[in-house]
């Protein structure tokens, strides 16, 4: 039986087309040309899954469209059998830019009760969105993780007063702020949608025009081993986790470093989050990976910046290629920023826009897949969650490559090509040998079918 595959291209608009099954090659033909090689008895990180992010801006969108429409986007994001199936999900506490204006869930000044803590505001759109997408991947046998982030803490929680422009934390709501998170896991349980996991802050060296708030790595350790930790064991939610710095690669070895060195604030710590923006500095996470093993590393926020950019090939590849560096360096999950905006890539209320692999025109109810969404595919369709990485290796750079042994003994090797030549190389899995070519500017990602 030949080897299946699917491909994505720039040239020709090709999106996760199947394409002819590759025949094995007989035995003991000699290889010649590039050579990309499988073991899958070589097995690394087990994988939570992928997925993209719940906003105020994608649910807002998503409420414009027609029923249909809706459930369309549904299917195609967290349906496994027809769709990506993805299971790894995001969504802010309290607003962040993607949202329709600043809000938090205590708007009341001083109150460190919490007696005014509200999700009302997140009944109007988020939940809405996130309940139905639960709904479609329960169909499917799968449940949502879903992981908490906030931009900022309420404004008089604050030395500058303010939710947009960074300032900081005020020591003296450091506990107060905790029990905020406490208090949003259980408003969100009661509505059926638990929570996963929770970063510490969004980006906490970023001093934004929007909702922002700064944590030197110190501050972000004593927070965790002082407040955020305790606060979530006490009210017996020692099962969530907690993501610290979810900010660039660039400083994140050092970030971890800080915290990790702290054994009181490690312990409450499940692993380091990490955005694409800025420098790549791929080798980072393998570093933060060979310091703190025992640690995990989650892809947590990454997009096109500056504008929704419509139909525009190179966005897949920065999708693909940040995947596979990512993922080949004890990434266990990857989280996509929007799940869904709109024309202009909001709305958003600082006109920060940016891309999104799902584009709507809600005036004609329109939905067009862009081309991130198809790279995302290539990962998120055909492997699992809890498939183990497994060695891969190619012999020419330009064959960027991994690879994934799924539960159900099935074998996807994802492989980008990003020059401007079209490559073609003996693909060995377990010693069975099929010739393979891929186009310059494409995707394919080949399965190989389980044994059990």
């Amino acid at each position: 039986m030949g080897l299946a595959w699917v491909r994505s291209s720039r040239d020709g608009s090709e999106r996760l087309v199947e394409q002819p099954p590759l025949p094995a090659l007989p035995p003991g033909t000699p290889a010649a040309g590039a050579r990309l090689w499988v073991d899958t008895r070589r097995r690394f990180q087990r994988l939570e899954g992928f997925g993209g992010a719940f906003t105020e801006a994608a649910a807002t969108t998503w409420l414009r469209l027609s029923g249909a429409q809706r459930e369309a986007f549904l299917r195609d994001c967290f349906d496994p059998a027809t769709g990506h199936g993805y299971v790894l999900c995001r969504v802010h506490m309290n607003s962040c830019d993607f949202s329709l204006g600043n809000y938090t869930h205590v708007e009341q000044h001083g109150d460190v009760e919490l007696e005014s803590f509200s999700i009302a505001r997140d009944r109007e759109a988020l939940l809405p969105m996130i309940q139905a997408a639960q709904r479609v991947a329960a169909a499917g046998g799968r449940a949502l993780k879903l992981l908490v982030s906030p931009w900022s803490p309420p404004p008089w929680m604050k030395d500058s007063g303010r939710m947009n422009e960074g300032g900081r934390l005020l020591p003296e709501y450091r506990a107060a702020w905790a029990q905020c998170y406490v208090r949003f896991i259980q408003a969100y349980a009661d509505e059926g949608v638990p929570v996963w996991g929770v970063s510490v802050q969004n980006e906490p060296e970023a001093h934004q025009r929007w909702d922002s708030c700064l944590y030197s790595a110190e501050e972000e350790r004593d927070f965790v081993r002082d407040h955020l930790g305790p606060a979530l064991h006490a009210a017996g939610l020692g099962h969530v986790r907690i993501v610290v710095w979810d900010h660039n690669r660039d400083a994140m070895v050092e970030r971890a470093s800080v915290i990790y060195a702290d054994a009181e604030a490690a312990k409450y710590v499940w692993g380091t989050g990490f955005h694409w923006y800025v420098e790549d500095h791929f080798d980072h996470v393998q570093l933060v990976h060979d310091a703190w093993p025992d640690k995990q590393l989650l892809f947590t926020e990454g997009c096109q910046e500056g504008g929704p950019h419509w139909g525009r090939w190179e966005v897949a590849e920065r999708y693909a290629r940040s995947m596979i560096n990512d993922l080949n360096r004890w990434t266990v999950g990857w989280i996509d920023w929007n799940l869904l905006l709109d024309e202009q890539g909001g709305p958003n209320h600082v006109g920060n826009f940016c891309s999104a692999p799902f584009l709507a025109v809600p005036a004609e109810d329109g939905l067009h897949a862009q081309s991130s969404f198809a790279a995302l595919g290539h990962f998120a369709r055909y492997v699992q969650p809890g498939a183990q990485r497994v060695l891969a290796a190619a012999t020419r750079e330009a064959l960027e490559c991994t690879a994934f042994v799924n539960p159900d003994d099935s074998v996807a090797v994802i492989v980008l090509n990003r020059s401007d030549h079209d490559l073609a190389f003996s693909l060995a899995i377990d010693g069975a040998v099929h010739a393979a070519d891929l186009p310059a500017h494409a995707i394919a990602t080949y399965r190989r079918r389980g044994r059990r």
